[in-house]
């Protein structure tokens, strides 16, 4: 089935995410929809899929327009998506997952579970999935989950399918595992439209490849294009994507941790048994799979958890139940996984998220009253400094894009005297050029001294940034290994398998 969108165009308000976009997928390839986060990739297919509305433009299949109103007029015509947060009931069983919304019945409106098993088993075979119908989905490790949800599409005999970021959450080797069965479901026939910000992916299974900036196609270029050039057309400018740093020299031991354990909301435990130490003048990297315990466990050591068991000691001193302020306070720096709830007011400007830090005395406070000429000077000084991009510094913070909005976090943070840094998903939703910057000035902080921990989901970033690399499993340290570890050493690890030779 040839998939073909003309001139769609999708705004909300002034926002204009999609302008007058024109995409052609053919049958049987693998065509690639490349951008940033926030390039309007996801809002295209949404609308592709009938979860949105364009506001002029058409979509045709086979030469003949379609009119999707939701998803079940998409799925009727052919087309399914494997979204990047799986749609899957936990409590179901694979089969029944995969019958959900066009159950098979018999005997007057009995439902025939025994069709939609035997309907899993033909799919799984004939992919080599390996899927057992009656397994519960909650018990499925992740890589398989994504596989009920490529069957659900298949089962209802989609001719075009649309992955959305669909590496986000899978290990090195489970990502690679995804891209074999994108090469079958292309040789079967399927179009197959791929949505991802990830160059290694892109260029490791595309046959065609789109890019979209600012919500327009910018322009087309063969999977033969170096990194650098794909880099280059996503942000509209040379990049270096080469992290540049020298051979750490550590120091004393600025953080340990020392069998940490922390429990979520539900009382479940989150971070199990956790030790390991921060020196001064290293990055360490924590690598993992999202979900197994590294957000807590970040903000376990800036004070925002309280942990159950365990003690975390900052430059000799005991600061396992101080406060966050506290914590602050003695030179900890952090940068939260999302920024808009954690980070920053979007209604406060750029000068006033710059003193939430220190809002409660000198410089910028004195007498309950603050000190506005120091404060303008001072966030006049950060927005040149961190090439922060605004009309000015009394913009509001929630109006600049999301590469601007973290400079805004990283200046208020580093612009104090730190002993440890802590930058929990330092990139997320952040542009190329924007990543370039922030990785120069976190191994600056390392090169001046300071330990820094860094958290992210994005193993290229944990590989490029990290003097070692601890790599967590369901809230337990699997093995801290070096920086130079490999991604297959690392994609084991992140599965819960420890390397040859490594301890945990």
């Amino acid at each position: 089935m040839k998939l073909e969108l003309r001139g769609i165009t999708k705004t909300f308000g002034a926002l204009v995410a999609n302008d007058r976009i024109d995409l052609t997928v053919e049958s049987g390839e693998i065509h690639c929809l490349l951008g940033e986060n926030g390039a309007g990739k996801s809002t295209l297919m949404n609308v592709l899929y009938g979860l949105l509305h364009a506001d002029s433009g058409e979509i045709l299949l086979d030469g003949v327009p379609q009119r999707f109103e939701g998803p079940g007029d998409a799925l009727r015509a052919g087309i399914g998506m494997v979204h990047q947060h799986f749609m899957l009931i936990p409590v179901f069983t694979v089969a029944e997952n995969v019958m959900l919304g066009h159950e098979p019945t018999r005997f007057g409106g009995m439902l025939d579970l025994a069709t939609a098993r035997e309907r899993v088993r033909e799919i799984s075979a004939r992919f080599g999935f390996d899927l057992d119908p009656d397994a519960v989905v909650e018990d499925l490790p992740v890589g398989v989950q994504q596989r009920v949800e490529i069957v659900k599409a298949l089962s209802r005999d989609a001719k075009v399918l649309v992955f959305d970021e669909p590496t986000a959450v899978l290990t090195p080797q489970e990502t690679d595992e995804l891209m074999g069965i994108m090469r079958q479901l292309r040789d079967s026939g399927t179009a197959i439209v791929f949505i991802t910000h990830k160059l290694r992916e892109v260029r490791e299974v595309a046959d065609r490849i789109t890019v979209i900036r600012l919500g327009r196609v910018v322009g087309e270029a063969s999977p033969t294009a170096t990194n650098a050039e794909l880099a280059s057309l996503m942000v509209g400018r040379a990049v270096d994507l080469v992290v540049a740093k020298s051979p750490a020299s550590p120091g004393a031991d600025t953080l340990v941790v020392d069998r940490l354990t922390v429990a979520d909301q539900d009382g479940h435990l989150v971070v199990n048994d956790v030790s390991f130490t921060v020196r001064a003048g290293e990055i360490v990297g924590v690598a993992g799979v999202q979900g197994n315990g590294q957000s807590e466990l970040a903000e376990a050591i800036v004070g925002l958890r309280k942990p159950l068991e365990g003690r975390i000691v900052l430059d000799g001193d005991d600061v396992t139940r101080a406060s966050v302020r506290e914590i602050l306070d003695a030179g900890v720096g952090f940068v939260p996984e999302d920024r808009s709830e954690d980070g920053l007011i979007r209604d406060f400007t750029i000068t006033e998220n710059l003193m939430l830090d220190r809002s409660f005395g000198p410089p910028f406070v004195a007498a309950g009253s603050i000190r506005r000429a120091p404060l303008a000077a001072f966030a006049e000084e950060k927005i040149a400094e961190f090439d922060v991009r605004t009309p000015s510094a009394n913009e509001k913070v929630g109006r600049l894009s999301g590469g601007n909005q973290q400079k805004v976090v990283l200046a208020r943070e580093l612009s104090r005297d730190l002993r440890l840094l802590v930058a929990s998903q330092p990139t997320r939703g952040v542009d190329v050029g924007s990543i370039e910057f922030i990785h120069k000035r976190i191994i600056a902080e390392r090169d001046a001294g300071v330990a820094v921990l860094v958290v992210s989901t994005e193993l290229e970033e944990i590989q490029a940034l990290s003097d070692r690399i601890i790599v967590m499993y369901r809230g337990r340290i699997v093995g801290i290994v070096p920086g130079d570890a490999s991604r297959e050493t690392l994609g084991l690890m992140m599965a819960g398998e420890p390397a040859p030779g490594v301890a945990a």
